[in-house]
């Protein structure tokens, strides 16, 4: 995503050359491919650990985090070194997103239109969104310290970074869309109001 905003930022005139079809898919397979082959390895791996603390975790999923705190002293050392490769896979990404950005926004900010600069914006706030809501609440899942940890924050964390990213992955993107959001404030109870009612009826509420 964030290669497609620098494409469509920084090099317009090339953007249907650079993101074709093609390039799409390919992209697409890759992330598919990598995130199914880091899948797998962890899967594999942590249903190889003896756990020597019981089967129970303070989980709604099989988090890795929690397996590893059941698993036998010494045995899980494959499971680290795995986790030591996704995590600088992971940052290879994130320094990716941030050098894109930064062109991105170099590019934006040398833009004379107003209104230009506040399309394009409006074209990398979505993404960004998204993206920051990930990145800081799987941080603080991961890199918390153990003292301020509990089973109901650990809920909260994971839940955050699992399951709300995705969730709004497709609303927030597609309240870019014009038509969805005619859609939207047509579903409003007070949608049928004009503006001038809808003001009166806020100030009666008052």
């Amino acid at each position: 995503m964030s290669y497609d905003r620098y494409v469509a930022i920084c090099k317009p005139l090339h953007y249907g050359t650079l993101m074709d079809s093609r390039a799409c898919a390919t992209m697409a397979a890759a992330a598919w491919g990598a995130g199914a082959l880091h899948a797998l390895l962890h899967t594999s791996n942590t249903f190889s650990l003896p756990l020597c603390q019981g089967n129970a975790i303070n989980q709604f999923f099989c988090e890795i985090a929690q397996i590893l705190k059941l698993s036998c002293s010494g045995s899980y050392l494959r499971e680290v070194g795995i986790i030591i490769v996704s995590a600088l896979i992971f940052l290879a990404c994130f320094v990716f997103v941030v050098l894109s950005y930064v062109q991105i926004f170099r590019a934006v900010l040398r833009m004379s239109s107003e209104q230009g600069r506040h399309k394009a914006f409006s074209t990398c706030l979505p993404h960004l969104a998204v993206v920051s809501l990930f990145l800081s609440t799987g941080m603080v899942a991961y890199l918390k310290p153990p003292s301020i940890s509990s089973r109901s924050l650990d809920l909260v964390v994971s839940f955050l970074y699992s399951v709300v990213p995705p969730a709004v992955n497709p609303l927030i993107y597609s309240m870019r869309n014009q038509e969805l959001k005619n859609a939207v404030r047509k579903m409003m109870p007070w949608s049928h109001l004009s503006r001038d009612k809808l003001h009166i009826c806020l100030n009666n509420l008052y």
